[in-house]
Parts: structure tokens; sequence; C-alpha cells
């Protein structure tokens, strides 16, 4: 399953799959941070833009998830042409 903003996704689900993992994108700065925790790896094909894979979803808090979607979801947000970034909300 994967979310869009603006026809770019910002996060990558497999809700199908036992556990479920995701994919989703993280600033440049946290980029290593959550590729040393355990479960956690850079994810193929999107790595080099500071995209991360996590084998199971369990191993984010709710919170955690909240941050970390709303993070990928500004940081894809962010590249938008200016109309969508209005469209959206990302500025007024």
């Amino acid at each position: 399953m994967c979310f869009n903003i603006g026809e770019k996704m910002f996060l990558v689900t497999s809700p199908d799959t036992i556990p479920n993992s995701a994919t989703f994108k993280v600033k440049d700065e946290d980029f290593d941070e959550y590729c040393s925790r355990k479960g956690f790896k850079p994810a193929p094909y999107l790595a080099k833009h500071k995209w991360v894979h996590v084998d199971d979803i369990k191993r984010l808090s709710k919170k955690q998830w909240e941050q970390a979607i709303k993070t990928s979801y500004e940081l894809i947000g962010s590249k938008l042409p200016v109309k969508l970034k209005k469209e959206f909300g990302l500025i007024k």
C-alpha cells in the first residue's frame, strides 16, 4: 500500500506480509541513526534519497509512527511545486 502527496509517495507499507513492514523517508541527519536500529535498514533503491525500511512496524510506537509519517509527508511535500504545496496546506 502506497501513500502519496501530489503523486509522490511518502510511505509504503506491506499490510499483507507478516510481520507488516514499511518504508519511509527520513531527514538526512536521522538516516544513520534509523539504520543502526535493530530491524531497520537503508531502503532498497531509495537509500540514496534517505529512505529507510523497517521489517516490523511494531518496532516503533504509535507516537513514533505519527512523527515519522508526518516528517516523511513534510519532506516529500516540500519538493512539490508551489501550487500543490498551497493545495495541501504546506504553505499559505
